[in-house]
């Protein structure tokens, strides 16, 4: 099949939003192949805005190879699995002829790298001052921005995990260890989010916004905070377990490119765990068993 770029799709392929990345990855997935001017609308629509001047420092060069393009940056592995490009052991062949061979427009493939590289190097930033919100707000941020990436990670990382255990956990038996701490770090995780967002999470909201006596089905709200804590405590240690199996997320010579994307992504898994664990020990749950005590002080425990 063409590439978009010869089926009448003239883009300029600048835009800066960083929202547009995934919504793009769609586009180009669904529809690179199809020839409704509607759809081609839409992708020109998402990619012809104004780039910032950090990206336009930065050279793509579309006669890299993908493997090369992985190895700079780990985490273009993600695009290359949504776009369904082999980087591992297809990973010699240069970017412009795969995307040549599945239909993709090289300058769009090229520009969501851009995007994805500058949002990549804003990782550790928070966009919120999270001391500032509210408790009803902070609950909101951390379901929205560290829930939502856990939900979305977790399947990524499982996979990677169970692949690079599977064929490479002869040369490497520690991958064993990586493999095992992974999966108790996820199913703990997925069952805690579970009971934050259904249990805990409302209580706070509901103190928040109750001014009057109230009172919980577990008593204090501090019993399941005191709970979340030690899965907190749980989840540390499986990170603890896993970077030290992996020489702090340090790939072997020796290790193929889905090896290194899987160290990058537990390094980022780690990143963003910790900072999650933060927000809630540090700010959320001593600022809503606080309130909790200032309540009772006030208005004193509610009749039956």
């Amino acid at each position: 099949p063409e590439p978009t770029s010869q089926r009448g799709i003239v883009c300029s392929t600048e835009y800066s939003h960083p929202g547009v990345v995934q919504w793009i990855y769609y586009l180009i997935i669904r529809y690179c192949r199809s020839s409704s001017r509607v759809l081609q609308n839409q992708i020109c629509l998402a990619l012809n805005s104004e780039r910032t001047e950090a990206d336009m420092d930065t050279h793509y060069d579309p006669q890299t190879t993908v493997g090369q393009l992985v190895a700079e940056r780990p985490g273009r592995s993600r695009i290359f699995e949504t776009l369904k490009i082999d980087y591992c052991c297809g990973g010699k062949k240069p970017l412009a002829e795969v995307c040549l061979k599945r239909g993709l427009d090289i300058q769009a493939v090229l520009e969501i790298l851009r995007q994805a590289d500058a949002q990549a190097d804003q990782i550790n930033a928070d966009d919120v001052d999270p001391d500032t919100l509210s408790l009803t707000d902070l609950a909101d941020h951390i379901e929205q921005k560290h829930h939502a990436y856990l939900r979305e990670e977790f399947p990524r990382l499982d996979t990677m995990t169970e692949k690079v255990f599977r064929v490479h956990g002869k040369n490497e038996p520690r991958l064993a260890v990586v493999r095992q701490a992974y999966c108790d770090l996820r199913d703990e995780l997925t069952s805690h989010m579970k009971k934050e967002e259904k249990i805990l999470f409302p209580m706070i909201r509901q103190l928040e916004q109750t001014d009057g006596p109230i009172s919980f089905h577990c008593g204090s709200i501090a019993n399941p905070i005191q709970q979340m804590e030690v899965e907190h405590e749980h989840a540390g240690n499986a990170l603890a377990t896993i970077r030290t199996a992996t020489d702090d997320f340090q790939p072997p010579e020796w290790a193929c490119n889905t090896y290194r994307a899987m160290l990058d992504g537990l390094a980022q898994l780690e990143r963003d765990i910790h900072l999650h664990v933060h927000k809630e020990n540090n700010i959320l749950f001593p600022k809503a068993i606080d309130l909790e005590q200032q309540a009772l002080a006030a208005f004193g425990q509610p009749k039956d």
